[in-house]
């Protein structure tokens, strides 16, 4: 499970690796087992630098053998097809599509009591916010019992993080800024995200393409 990063695409800075994450907490996770992979899709919040947390329904398969191999968390950021149509040469270019994703890799571990209830407790906090109508994890005695034993609380130990920011980077400062100009104008919020992360990361004023 190797992610290609051509180097124009290839994101060292752990802050927008974080940033990523942060904003797009919707991960697809994959641990190797046999006969083959498991995978979930999933929330995963960054406990700190180096971890992420999350739960499996008991039920999933995949809390069984969670623990039992290498891990894979993919986080998809914003994304958009971009037309040939855009540059200022189309006819020497193709279709592609940009996107913006990091793979965090690491090992799984499992929790139980209370810092099960910390990974519930984190997870409501960062979805339902603050305010005064948020709903809390309140149950109490038995009923909040069997509401915990039907998942499985885990923390990803993370080793690596890999981001790619595919992001015209390697296109002219003036090709990139036709695209973040028709990514604006496009009707879907997926393809105007895709204009703000190539404003911050596909650096259009700066004619190297790199950031």
């Amino acid at each position: 499970m190797t992610l290609h990063v051509p180097r124009p695409f290839a994101v060292d800075d752990r802050a927008a690796l974080f940033a990523l994450i942060d904003a797009h907490p919707f991960a697809t996770l994959v641990t190797a087992a046999a006969p083959e992979p498991l995978v979930t899709h999933l929330p995963l919040i960054r406990e700190t630098d180096e971890s992420l947390v999350g739960h499996f329904a008991r039920a999933n398969p995949h809390a069984q053998v969670a623990s039992h191999g290498p891990s894979l968390a993919i986080f998809h950021g914003p994304h958009a097809y971009v037309s040939p149509t855009w540059y200022a040469d189309p006819e020497r270019a193709v279709p592609t599509w940009n996107f913006a994703a990091v793979h965090a890799r690491g090992t799984l571990a499992t929790l139980a009591g209370d810092d099960a209830e910390r990974v519930l407790d984190a997870l409501v906090a960062r979805f339902e916010g603050t305010g005064p109508a948020a709903w809390r994890f309140a149950m109490t005695g038995r009923e909040r019992a069997a509401m915990l034993s039907g998942i499985v609380a885990f923390r990803l130990h993370v080793d690596t993080l890999t981001g790619k920011f595919k992001l015209s980077q390697n296109r002219p400062a003036a090709d990139r800024r036709r695209v973040i100009a028709a990514l604006d104008a496009a009707p879907q919020a997926d393809a105007r995200a895709a204009a703000a992360w190539m404003r911050a990361w596909a650096a259009p004023d700066d004619d190297t393409g790199t950031r």
